[in-house]
C-alpha cells in the first residue's frame, strides 16, 4: 500500500466530514435564527409588495402593502381604495416576503389610534367584523378595546336624523376597516 494514497484518502474523508458538520451548522443556526423572527418583520420586509391576505370571515384581500402598524395592516386594493386590516384577523397570508426587517420600521401605533384619528375627521367608513357582518357609517367613540359607529347612509353625512343605529364592535372582533365609497357600497347594499 501506498502511503500518499492512504494519507490522500483520509485527508479527503477528514474535509468531506469537516464539510458535513459546517452545513450541519450552518443549517442549525439558520433555523435558530428563523425561530426569532416575527411575523410583523416578514410583514415589514413586505412593504410596496403585493399581498393577499384570508382573514377570519373567509374574505380574501388582496392589495399592495403600503403601511403597517402592530396590531395593523393598511392594503391599497386593485381599484385604488385603501383598507386597514387587523393583523389579528389574518388566518394566511400569501406573497409574504421571506426576509424580516426590523419591527421598528412598523408604525408604533395600534389600530385604536388610527380609529380615534377616523373618529376625529368625521369619515364616513366601512367595518367589517368577524361575524360577517358590514356596518357603514361613522366612528362617534373609540375606548381601549371598542368603537362606537354610528350607522348612517354612506352618501349622507353624520347628522342625529340620518343614524339608524349605534353599534358598538369590540376592537378584537375587527377585520378591517375602509373608507367608504358611495357607487361600491351601494352595489352591495350598504
Amino acid at each position: 500500500m501506498r502511503w500518499e494514497g492512504l494519507f490522500e484518502d483520509l485527508a479527503g474523508q477528514w474535509l468531506a466530514e469537516e464539510r458535513r458538520e459546517r452545513d450541519a451548522e450552518v443549517a442549525d443556526r439558520t433555523r435558530a435564527e428563523r425561530a426569532k423572527v416575527l411575523l410583523v418583520e416578514r410583514y415589514a420586509a413586505s412593504v410596496g409588495t403585493t399581498l393577499t391576505l384570508t382573514v377570519r370571515t373567509g374574505e380574501v384581500l388582496t392589495g399592495r402593502l403600503l403601511d403597517l402598524g402592530s396590531d395593523w395592516l393598511l392594503l391599497q386594493d386593485a381599484t385604488g381604495h385603501d383598507v386597514l386590516v387587523a393583523v389579528g384577523a389574518v388566518v394566511a397570508v400569501s406573497g409574504l416576503s421571506e426576509r424580516s426587517e426590523s419591527a421598528t420600521t412598523a408604525r408604533r401605533f395600534a389600530i385604536g389610534y388610527a380609529l380615534r384619528g377616523l373618529s376625529r375627521d368625521r369619515a364616513t367608513v366601512v367595518v367589517a367584523d368577524v361575524s360577517g357582518a358590514r356596518v357603514s357609517g361613522t366612528i362617534d367613540g373609540v375606548g381601549r378595546d371598542w368603537c362606537d359607529v354610528a350607522e348612517h347612509p354612506v352618501d349622507e353625512p353624520r347628522r342625529p336624523g340620518q343614524v339608524r343605529a349605534r353599534r358598538t364592535v369590540p376592537v378584537e372582533s375587527l377585520v378591517w376597516i375602509r373608507h367608504a365609497v358611495p357607487s361600491v357600497e351601494e352595489d352591495r347594499g350598504l
